[in-house]
């Protein structure tokens, strides 16, 4: 298999589209508060981001991402909500730390982005179009799923990157790929846990 092979298939094994959460929200069975908790926590997340692109010395793209992390906040304000710096759920905090420590190093960043960036899409048109079928929300506080529904371009350049390591680094980035989809699939599984856990 291809370099990218290799990738796609260890986002397979946690196909972010496949989570129960993901599936109750394009139903439109999440509560509101359930939301409220993904916006809120997940930003800890998000506004890591630009992080892992900076230690790619890629500053076009880590200021795009501190421009999307305001978007994700708009989106959280929308909610009754607001984005944290520190989680407060154990999956969530977990995701942030496996974070920290991935995209501290270029070949660990690299494969950990791809993880997220190449879900990214297909997740992101999938919340839209739950949105709007299911939730009402302002005008203008869906922009972060509008921009990321057909933004493919992050992990093409990402893929290339990796394609161009040594087989060493290219293993690295195999492995953070792999530990990074399952930290965002716990993550999720976190937050949904707690809407299961809410009193009806």
């Amino acid at each position: 298999m291809s370099i990218k092979d290799n990738l796609n298939h260890a986002v397979s094994e946690k196909d972010l589209l496949r989570h129960p959460f993901y599936q109750a929200w394009s139903a439109g069975t999440l509560p509101a508060e359930a939301l409220q908790t993904y916006a809120r926590e997940y930003g800890a997340f998000i506004g890591m981001l630009p992080r892992a692109w900076e230690t790619l010395h890629d500053a076009e793209t880590a200021r795009e991402e501190h421009e999307h992390a305001i978007l994700w906040e708009q989106f959280a304000l929308a909610l009754g909500t607001e984005t944290t710096r520190q989680a407060s759920l154990p999956e969530v905090r977990a995701l942030a730390a496996t974070a920290a420590r991935l995209f501290a190093h270029p070949a660990s960043a690299a494969g950990a982005l791809y993880a997220f960036e190449v879900q990214q899409p297909a997740t992101a048109s999938s919340k839209l179009s739950g949105l709007r079928a299911h939730y009402a929300l302002p005008v203008g506080s869906q922009r972060y799923f509008e921009i990321h529904s057909h933004n493919e371009h992050e992990a093409q350049k990402l893929a290339a990157r990796i394609a161009s390591l040594s087989p060493e680094d290219q293993a690295q980035a195999v492995q953070a790929c792999s530990e990074m989809a399952g930290a965002l699939w716990n993550a999720l599984t976190g937050i949904h846990g707690m809407e299961k856990l809410t009193p009806a």
